[in-house]
């Protein structure tokens, strides 16, 4: 692509309009787009397009039963809550 030089005014909070020009010669220039800015320099900053990196997708139903299994401590084969059961085990262990 060629040089495209252009200037734009920085205005009030730091809003810089990206001229017609500029944002023409890009297909992700679009309204309302994510843009990732990056400091090179006192002198040079470079904007490109976000791309969010792939997440993991969450198994929520793994997440759940650990939280319930951990929620009933078994304690000589009954089923007590944590809570239950940190209660019980200090007053066993009190001087």
């Amino acid at each position: 692509m060629n040089d495209i030089q252009t200037t734009a005014i920085i205005r009030n909070r730091g809003q810089l309009t990206i001229p017609d020009v500029i944002r023409r010669a890009f297909d992700w220039m679009k309204t309302e787009s994510v843009v990732r800015i990056i400091y090179r320099s006192p002198q040079e900053i470079v904007i490109t397009p976000y791309v969010q990196e792939k997440v993991k997708k969450i198994n929520w139903k793994k997440i759940w039963a650990a939280i319930a299994e951990a929620r009933a401590i078994s304690s000589k084969g009954k089923k007590i809550s944590l809570s239950e059961f940190v209660v019980k085990d200090r007053q066993q262990h009190r001087i």
